[in-house]
């Protein structure tokens, strides 16, 4: 709080004027984080783009607006704030299964993803992936970058789900993010 308060300028007074506790605090910028994110993902899915282009617009939003963790902020919430971490995840479960049932229904109305998927196993391996991924014990930062994680899931999850004609389309998005 002495940090956070130096950087703003302000008392620390001034802080809890505001926020009765840190917990508070973290809990209140750590919601209005997610639904910034919230809207700005429901904002990408109304643009009705394809599927797969759909996720990958998805993935840069989230990862450019959270591009200065160093470390990360799911595991220091699991660490220090284990119920508010817990909330999140249910918030996070809540938004992300509509999104990705929506996305694998109108992949499979296209013929881009295959029409006999278990839609609701694939939504929940997505969110586990999506979730897995952030664990730092798995998936150490040491070894494995934030942004090389987000794009091997990313594409692991739809190889496993595409049609030849997805496939196409997913190879054309890998091959004009390399250049």
């Amino acid at each position: 709080m002495d940090d956070l308060a130096q950087q703003m300028g302000i008392s620390k007074k001034t802080i809890y004027s505001h926020f009765e506790n840190k917990t508070k605090l973290v809990e209140e910028s750590t919601m209005d984080l997610f639904w910034f994110i919230s809207n700005g993902i429901d904002e990408i899915i109304a643009l009705q783009k394809n599927p797969i282009e759909e996720l990958y617009e998805i993935k840069r939003f989230a990862m450019h607006h959270l591009k200065g963790e160093k470390s990360s902020p799911q595991y220091q919430l699991q660490k220090y704030y284990p119920k508010l971490h817990h909330s999140l995840k249910k918030k996070q479960f809540e938004v992300m299964q509509h999104c990705v049932l929506d996305n694998i229904k109108r992949g499979m109305e296209m013929g881009i993803y295959r029409d006999n998927l278990n839609i609701e196993f694939v939504a929940r391996i997505y969110f586990s992936g999506a979730i897995s991924i952030k664990d730092n014990d798995l998936f150490p930062m040491t070894i494995f970058s934030n942004t090389q994680l987000e794009d091997d899931f990313l594409e692991y999850h739809l190889r496993g789900i595409v049609t030849p004609k997805g496939r196409n389309i997913l190879n054309s998005i890998i091959n004009s993010n390399q250049e």
